[in-house]
Parts: C-alpha cells; sequence; structure tokens
C-alpha cells in the first residue's frame, strides 16, 4: 500500500468510510471551502503557476511556498467556471499536502482519487480529477529546479 503524508491518509480513510451519498456530499461542502484555499493578500510565494489548460475549463493557480522547516504550502485560485469535483480535490490536497516535504509531494500516487470520489465519479470525469495533482507536483518540480 502506497505511503501517504499523514493528513492526505487522514481524509483518504474518511472517504472510505463514507457510502455513496455521503461521499457526493462531502465532496460538494469541500468544493465550497475552495475560496479559503486561495492565496491571501501579500503572502508570499517561492513559484506562482496561473494558467488555463486544455484539461481544466477555466484558469488555475498553483501558489507554492518552501517553509523553513522544508515543509510545502499550496495555495490554489480557482477561476469561476472550476468545475465542483475539482475544487473539492484541490481542498483535499492543500490540506492533504500542507507541510508534506517536496519529496513526498512528488511521490503521490494518484490511486487516492477514486478512493476518495469513488470509482461512479472517477467513470464521470476521467482525467479531470487528477488535474489539480499533476499542477502541484509540476510546480514542485520547478521549484526544485530553481534552487540552488
Amino acid at each position: 500500500m502506497a505511503e501517504y503524508p499523514a493528513a492526505l491518509g487522514e481524509l483518504i480513510a474518511f472517504f472510505e468510510s463514507l457510502p455513496e451519498g455521503e461521499r457526493r456530499e462531502n465532496l460538494i461542502d469541500l468544493a465550497a471551502q475552495a475560496a479559503k484555499h486561495a492565496p491571501k493578500e501579500g503572502e508570499g510565494f517561492d513559484l506562482e503557476d496561473v494558467r488555463k489548460d486544455a484539461e481544466c475549463t477555466d484558469t488555475v493557480g498553483v501558489h507554492v511556498r518552501l517553509e523553513q522547516d522544508g515543509g510545502v504550502h499550496f495555495a490554489v485560485s480557482l477561476g469561476p467556471k472550476v468545475q465542483t469535483l475539482t475544487r473539492a480535490l484541490t481542498v483535499i490536497l492543500c490540506r492533504g499536502l500542507k507541510g508534506s516535504t517536496t519529496q513526498a509531494v512528488l511521490d503521490v500516487p494518484q490511486d487516492f482519487v477514486p478512493r476518495i470520489i469513488g470509482t461512479e465519479l472517477l467513470r464521470l470525469r476521467s482525467q479531470t480529477v487528477y488535474y489539480v495533482l499533476n499542477r502541484m507536483k509540476e510546480s514542485v518540480q520547478a521549484l526544485l529546479g530553481r534552487q540552488p
């Protein structure tokens, strides 16, 4: 079984314990909290990557900062057309990866996504559910490439 950062592992276990209906309700509730994980006014980041890709319905900004203790902090800005499921996964990833090492972020396997959202939603959304995780990993790789 894959190793996940502790906070992400807890979120996976929580969602796996829920029946389908409650899982969806919780994802909708999380999606409504996405704005709380946007960059705050005056907050500094080591790397900011804001763009619209073909895989997403609107602009997504991934903002990452390497903390003094070696952990990473992500904030994500989302355009108004970003889908509910992407918003929910953004919150899960911001919470689940907070304080993780850069290597732990890069090592996160994608297999946790269906464990959180369920196979039915995965089938409906296909690869779009992996978009934010892939963007976060790209940002960490770019951040590491800039370090001495």
